[in-house]
């Protein structure tokens, strides 16, 4: 089973990153990013153990999930538009992607709707680059004053994404300031602080500087 064999290297490598900082393997989260990969590739991985999964397409996910078990818990870590809210807070468990007032209203009146507090982080665009969504670190304070206004929701932390670099090192100071940002705004969440940030080239790097949460898609799948 070429996917179990993945997971095995990916949780190798995670508790060799967690020893060389000095952390606890409990204290992160692998979410095995199954975008464009079938619903039989994810059974394959709950076979061997696996629950989290992350997609970035509403529509495909919502295949997934209906064809698989109900114990599976599923992460959006995709852009995710204002009319997609609705199906968004009715299947996932904590939405990665939240960059703006009018989404975060949305997401709010949704859950609402269904009487669900919904679990979200904020999306922060420390690079830059306009290829990617997430918001300015300058307008992060703007976005907190909205949390606090919308009762259905519930902050959990931020994420990030950083450029595509072939040496992980050069991600280091993109996963550096998202532990910062986090640091200066700590007291804007109760309880844990989630920090998504990683990937299959990155994520020993991310566990090194802080992250809760790496989300791993190549390096278990298989490329798309």
């Amino acid at each position: 089973m070429l996917i179990a064999d993945n997971l095995r290297q990916v949780e190798d490598n995670i508790c060799i990153a967690t020893a060389s900082a000095g952390r606890n393997r409990d204290e992160i989260r692998l979410v095995a990013i199954s975008k464009s990969h079938p619903a039989e590739s994810v059974r394959e991985a709950v076979e061997s153990g696996h629950i989290l999964f992350g997609e970035n397409r509403i529509q495909e996910a919502v295949v997934k999930i209906r064809q698989l078990a109900d114990h599976i818990r599923w992460h959006f870590v995709g852009h995710l538009q204002s009319n997609k809210a609705k199906t968004a807070v009715r299947y996932f468990d904590l939405i990665h992607s939240v960059d703006s007032i009018p989404l975060l209203r949305e997401i709010d009146r949704r859950a609402a709707d269904i009487g669900k507090i919904q679990p979200i982080l904020l999306q922060i665009n420390i690079s830059g680059e306009s290829s990617k969504s997430g918001i300015d670190p300058d307008r992060i304070e703007c976005l907190l004053e909205a949390v606090e206004t919308h009762r259905n929701i519930q902050l959990m932390g931020w994420m990030t994404i950083p450029p595509l670099f072939g040496d992980p090192e050069k991600s280091r100071p993109y996963f550096v300031r998202l532990r910062e940002i986090s640091e200066r705004f700590a007291g804007s969440i109760h309880g844990t602080i989630e920090l998504s940030m990683g990937m299959s080239n990155d994520y020993m790097v991310a566990i090194e500087e802080g992250a809760t949460l790496i989300r791993v898609g190549t390096a278990i799948f298989g490329a798309r």
